[in-house]
């Protein structure tokens, strides 16, 4: 079983800079590609980023390309999500999730497992 934890949520005003992390424990970290996905009130739970095994590609949704990078620590068994020029439509519960299988990972299907997820709150 792999059990993951997001910290590092909070209310922020726009143009603020947040960074999110996910500690992971259970399995060996680096055999999952990681995600983070987000869900706003009344909305479908979307993906938003995710980080190959490795840490070597990284996938972003149009919406925070440019804006949020997702990076890894595979020593630490830590996944970090920076974001940056944040603007209120992007305040929503973010959730971290782990895949074994790397074939689709935008994909919120792909992944097995969850984190309890984070608050981030984005005042205009």
């Amino acid at each position: 079983q792999v059990q993951l934890v997001e910290s590092g949520g909070g209310l922020v005003q726009s143009g603020d800079s947040l960074r999110l992390s996910c500690a992971v424990s259970g399995r060996t970290f680096s055999s999952y590609v990681m995600g983070w996905f987000r869900q706003a009130p009344g909305k479908a739970r979307e993906f938003v980023v995710a980080i190959s095994k490795s840490g070597g590609r990284t996938y972003s949704a149009v919406s925070v390309s440019g804006r949020f990078t997702a990076s890894r620590d595979n020593a630490k068994n830590t996944m970090y999500l920076q974001m940056d020029s944040l603007k209120p439509e992007d305040t929503a519960v973010y959730y971290c999730a782990a895949s074994y299988s790397d074939s689709r990972p935008t994909d919120v299907g792909l992944y097995e497992y969850w984190g309890q997820g984070t608050q981030v709150t984005v005042s205009s």
